[in-house]
């Protein structure tokens, strides 16, 4: 994850507290990051990275989990797809679901650093997609 489901984000734990087994930090090359309207899309793109956290859920949550997941994040312009990441601890290279941004998604500026945390927050505050 790399927005606001990640850890520390306002999303994560009402989403997914106790349906994670385990939390790597992680990079997905090959990516930029957009800021959107409270929460952030990724595009994939040559020459960038986006810095996220790999969350790998608890045995028997997968199911259901990403089934949460897709009706959060489908209808709010993202698509799932299967993508390299690299966790930054030991630099394995692994295929994870990232969520992307769909066609329609109301993209906006690229937030360089690559990284939601190090962005500056919108004057109104976050919102839930």
């Amino acid at each position: 994850m790399y927005g606001t489901l990640r850890p520390g984000g306002y999303n994560h734990d009402r989403f997914l507290a106790g349906r994670i087994g385990d939390e790597a930090a992680a990079v997905l090359p090959g990516a930029v990051l957009h800021d959107g309207p409270g929460y952030p899309y990724v595009v994939p793109a040559k020459g960038s990275e986006v810095v996220g956290t790999l969350l790998t859920p608890s045995s028997g949550d997968y199911g259901d989990l990403f089934g949460l997941l897709d009706r959060l994040e489908l209808p709010a312009g993202y698509e799932r797809a299967a993508m390299d990441v690299v966790r930054t601890g030991d630099g394995v290279r692994l295929s994870a679901w990232v969520y992307l941004a769909a066609p329609d998604a109301p993209l906006g500026p690229v937030i360089e650093s690559g990284d939601w945390f190090s962005r500056r927050p919108a004057p109104d505050g976050p919102r839930t997609p």
